[in-house]
C-alpha cells in the first residue's frame, strides 16, 4: 500500500511560495538568496528521496513547472523523476505536461485511495501547495518532510494554510543538510 508523503522546501516561517523567484511573487527567490554552499547536499538529499520513491502526486501548475525543468536533463535523478508514474490532480486539464503522467480528478479522497492501492511505496508530493492544503485538510497525508531553509520571508503562501483544525504530528527524524538546512520528517497522527 502506498503512502502519501508531502516533501518540500519551506522557509523558517513556513513560506513555500515562489522559492526560485520565477512566479512573480514580490518576495520570491528566497531559496537562492540563502542556500549557497548547501545546494549540493540539498540536491543529494532530494535525489536520494526521489530514487526511493515510487510515484509523484502533483497539481497542474507543478506538473508544468517540473516538466519544463526536468524533461531535458539526464542523470539518475532526472531519469527516475521522468520515468516515475505521475498523477496530476485537475478538474479541467485533459493531458499532463510531464512524461508518464495521468490526469486524475479533483475528487481527492477517491483518487488518493485508488493511488494508494495501485502504488506500493512512497507517493511523493512536491511543491503543489494548493493541492497540499487540500490533502492536509482532508486528512489524506501520511508523512510531511520539510527542508527548512534558513530564511524568514515574512509573507506569502504557507505550507499549512488553514489546516482545518488541529493536525497532530509525530517526529520521525531530523538531520542537518549541509551547514544551514534542517531536514525534518513527521508522521501524521491519524
Amino acid at each position: 500500500m502506498g503512502k502519501i508523503i508531502v516533501s518540500t522546501n519551506a522557509s523558517l516561517d513556513g513560506v513555500v511560495q515562489d522559492p526560485d523567484g520565477k512566479e512573480g511573487f514580490a518576495l520570491g527567490g528566497w531559496f537562492d538568496q540563502v542556500v549557497g554552499q548547501d545546494r549540493a547536499p540539498w540536491a543529494a538529499a532530494f535525489a536520494a528521496e526521489a530514487l526511493a520513491g515510487e510515484a509523484l502526486l502533483l497539481g497542474r501548475t507543478t506538473d508544468e513547472w517540473f516538466a519544463s525543468r526536468w524533461l531535458g536533463r539526464d542523470g539518475a535523478w532526472a531519469e527516475k523523476l521522468n520515468a516515475m508514474p505521475k498523477y496530476v490532480v485537475s478538474g479541467s486539464l485533459e493531458s499532463a505536461a510531464w512524461s508518464n503522467a495521468t490526469v486524475v480528478s479533483a475528487d481527492l479522497p477517491a483518487e488518493v485511495a485508488r493511488i494508494k492501492q495501485e502504488i506500493d511505496g512512497e507517493v511523493l508530493v512536491y511543491a503543489s501547495f494548493q493541492l497540499v492544503h487540500a490533502l492536509i485538510e482532508q486528512d489524506l497525508v501520511d508523512e510531511i518532510r520539510l527542508m527548512v531553509i534558513p530564511v524568514v520571508v515574512g509573507e506569502g503562501a504557507r505550507l499549512f494554510g488553514t489546516a482545518g483544525g488541529v493536525k497532530p504530528l509525530r517526529l520521525i527524524s531530523t538531520r542537518s543538510v549541509g551547514e544551514n538546512i534542517v531536514f525534518v520528517d513527521y508522521e501524521v497522527v491519524k
